[in-house]
């Protein structure tokens, strides 16, 4: 068969003339504003000149059954843009006659291709399909069943939509229908393959592309889930288009995408089709096949480009933010499905659950990228380090094979997480903002970095924000309870807390904060109700069972901190958190060595030690041993640290100066103490080792008094307690807070300012009175304050 020239891809009618390359209509070389339904009914009224198109027949072929829109006003104003462009009129038409109440008829002239001839068979070709056979475009089969054609016949012939490469598409070009303000709303896919692989799956891989655009506002997952309760249903429904759309219009939406999947034979046909949440209108359309399952992923992915361009994204955002699907994601169906299965497994039932089919989707596709990503941030969730150090270190190994919002994602948990590198985590979180404005995820880990650097007001701020933008982020409430109470703002953490429960958002780790709350205001009756409220809830009952070990330890009931330290350490142990179970056992050793039980913490932490060893169990380990009275070992500990984490924030500025201080003070050199701790005073508000969300606010300043004291030097040594006292929402229930009691105590004797040391030290005695009486550090408080009597 000859190739067709370049006439025989344009037909005329008048001084009208249609590009079939293109889809364009022009005048005189000018492209008429003339897309969309505008178009399509254009083609319709073309292939049957003379003959009347009923009304009903036009609504089918332009809407979808599912589609909700006043279909008598829309055919008339599609009508009328068809007349606009063609400068006809409904009173005196000359291209486009209407039948009162039936519908219309074509009265133009007659069509000619490019050589003024009266058409015969006229192809619409593209690039790469001139040496195909006739190719009419197959029927689809609709979820409802209904056959779809998307060819249109001619006279004298056909007018037939070639497939180009495999694939073919259907759009229509319009002005662009979106702004960077719009949100979009994903249904889920309409599978009529009878294959469950693509179940979920080409959902996930459509968000996954869409994502990457910087202009487009995908509806957070969260939002979508809250809506659904609003409206009776269950967060883990189908999303059918209807449910889609009004999910669109509750949220003040603009647009509702939703996909489709056929079979045909051994190709498939894969849909998009973006629709006005208000009237229902399709505003933009794609259609794509892919010659067998293995090419669904690259067919929707070129798709998925085109779709975003008629959304109105810019080519050069295009361009710059288009990564292929298969890229982006991963080229193999099964690995895909196994990681949109693992995304719906941790909404419906946490972290934990979500953690088999990602390794699932890891063994299918080893290069998975963010598989690996996303299974090391459960694990940083689950208080597993280690492993999410191995995981996070492959997805950053393969970070070159991913979009550049992904790419922002695993270099900032790699720098945050893996190497500690907190400045350089926080340089990409920021660039993470700039780059993607309308992304509030990466803004609530902005702000966990900004409290572990003791920057509270700063993580204020960029909690609020992220929750200006996405405020369903039950994770940011959470945070932001936990922020407002170390600022000492206790009436806004109790307020954010009721919040989240007034609008149903009861985040379990919102009860460990608030048991923070209630430590700050010595509310025991409220710590021990959020410890009750924890009782056989997995994964969360540990860390208040810890938290409230803490407590006992405060008021000096060593016995019950152990207590509730064995339980927090089996809970953790039954929960499958090994590390934790550790960390527990090591809080305990610590403990131990600052209430003077030099023998016991040493125990303590080697017993931890050999269980597991990780950057934060090594690092308790080592301020332990220097604290109880073994820095030799202390020192060889805290020499691999810095060997092995030179990058790390707080293991340079807040752990290796406290724990070589208080390796100094065992070597009787304060000086030398005070001068390492000088770098530690920007960062000694914040420290968290990331294993149990464990903080250890002030650390550094109370060594640092404790080297005063030994110098003397009772003015500077009170600054450095009072520190506790004037930071009590961060302190809390930290053991050290009530130390640091009697070290101000210990400081105003050696002031000489007996009416405020009598006054200090009958504090802490009170804050102990029923403490546990063979406690060495409590005998020498009491002794001490027998001599000023």
């Amino acid at each position: 068969m000859s190739l067709p020239s370049e006439s025989q891809n344009k037909v005329r009618f008048g001084a009208f003339e249609i590009d079939l390359r293109t889809a364009e209509l022009r005048t005189n070389g000018q492209e008429l504003t003339l897309q969309g339904q505008p178009f399509q009914i254009l083609m319709v009224l073309l292939e049957r000149p003379g003959e009347l198109v009923a009304r009903e027949e036009l609504k089918k072929r332009l809407w979808t059954p599912d589609t909700f829109v006043d279909f008598e006003h829309s055919l008339n104003k599609a009508v009328n843009r068809l007349r606009e462009a063609l400068g006809d009129s409904a009173e005196h038409p000359k291209f486009v006659e209407t039948l009162p109440r039936r519908g219309y008829r074509w009265i133009g002239p007659g069509i000619r291709n490019g050589n003024d001839n009266f058409a015969g068979e006229i192809r619409m070709v593209v690039p790469g399909a001139e040496h195909s056979s006739e190719m009419r475009t197959p029927s689809v089969e609709s979820r409802a069943g209904r056959t779809r054609r998307f060819w249109l016949t001619i006279p004298a012939g056909c007018l037939i939509i070639a497939l180009a490469a495999g694939f073919f598409f259907l759009h229509s070009r319009h002005s662009p229908p979106l702004t960077e303000k719009d949100s979009i709303v994903l249904a889920d896919f309409t599978n009529t393959t009878g294959d469950p692989v693509f179940d979920d799956t080409l959902k996930q891989g459509l968000s996954a592309e869409l994502s990457q655009s910087p202009f487009l506002n995908l509806l957070p997952d969260q939002m979508v889930r809250e809506t659904l309760k609003l409206m009776g249903r269950a967060p883990g429904d189908w999303l059918s288009p209807e449910v889609a759309r009004e999910i669109c219009v509750r949220s003040s939406g603009k647009a509702m995408l939703a996909g489709s999947i056929s079979s045909l034979g051994s190709q498939y046909v894969i849909g998009l089709k973006a629709v006005s949440c208000d009237s229902g209108e399709v505003f933009a359309q794609e259609q794509v096949q892919a010659a067998a399952k293995e090419e669904v992923l690259k067919a929707l992915s070129r798709e998925t480009t085109k779709m975003r361009q008629e959304l109105g994204e810019s080519l050069s955002s295009i361009r710059r933010f288009d990564v292929p699907l298969y890229q982006v994601t991963t080229p193999s169906l099964g690995a895909l499905k196994a990681y949109s299965t693992a995304d719906i497994a941790r909404a419906q039932r946490g972290d934990r659950a979500a953690i088999p089919f990602l390794r699932s989707a890891i063994e299918l596709d080893p290069n998975f990228a963010m598989a690996h990503a996303f299974l090391a941030t459960l694990y940083v969730n689950l208080q597993e380090t280690s492993l999410s150090a191995e995981s996070m270190k492959r997805a950053y190994d393969l970070r070159d094979r991913v979009s550049e919002k992904e790419k922002f994602y695993i270099e900032s948990h790699y720098y945050h997480f893996v190497t500690g590198d907190l400045e350089k985590a926080n340089q990409v979180y920021e660039q993470f903002a700039q780059t993607y404005p309308r992304s509030g995820g990466n803004l609530v880990n902005l702000a966990v970095s900004y409290g572990s650097m003791g920057q509270y007001d700063k993580a204020v701020a960029t909690t609020l924000e992220a929750l200006r933008l996405d405020p369903e982020n039950y994770v940011a409430y959470a945070n932001l309870v936990a922020i407002y109470t170390n600022l000492n703002r206790l009436d806004d953490a109790r307020a954010t807390f009721q919040k989240m429960l007034e609008s149903k958002r009861d985040y379990p780790d919102a009860h460990v904060y608030l048991h923070g709350v209630a430590a700050a205001q010595s509310d025991a009756a409220e710590m021990l109700k959020q410890v009750a409220w924890a009782k056989g809830k997995v994964g969360i009952e540990d860390i208040l069972l810890a938290r409230q070990a803490d407590t006992e330890a405060f008021y000096g009931r060593l016995g019950e901190a152990r207590e509730f330290s064995r339980r927090a350490i089996e809970s953790a142990q039954r929960a499958g958190k090994k590390e934790a179970a550790v960390m527990w056992q090591m809080s305990e050793s610590l403990r131990e060595s600052e209430f003077g039980n030099g023998q016991v913490a040493r125990h303590g932490a080697a017993a931890a030690l050999a269980a597991a060893s990780t950057r934060d169990l090594q690092t308790m380990a080592a301020l332990i041993l220097a604290q109880s009275g073994d820095a030799g070992h202390a020192q060889k500990m805290s020499d691999d640290l810095a060997r092995r984490y030179p990058l790390d924030t707080l293991i340079d500025g807040y752990w290796l100066p406290t724990i070589r201080a208080a390796i100094e003070l065992d070597h009787n050199n304060p000086a030398e103490a005070i001068h390492l701790l000088q770098g530690a005073a920007s960062y000694e508000l914040g420290a968290v080792l990331f294993t149990a969300d464990w903080a250890a606010p002030l650390h550094p300043a109370y060594v640092r008094g404790e080297a005063y004291l030994r110098l003397h030097r009772g003015k500077e040594a009170a600054a450095e307690y009072q520190k506790f006292i004037d930071h009590w929402g961060a302190v809390r229930n930290f053991p050290l807070g009530a130390l640091a009691r009697l070290g101000l105590a210990r400081a105003y004797a050696m002031q000489g300012d007996s009416a405020k040391a009598h006054t200090a030290y009958q504090g802490f005695l009170t804050l102990w009175k029923d403490a546990d009486p063979d406690i060495p550090i409590l005998k020498q408080a009491k002794a001490e304050y027998a001599k000023l009597q």
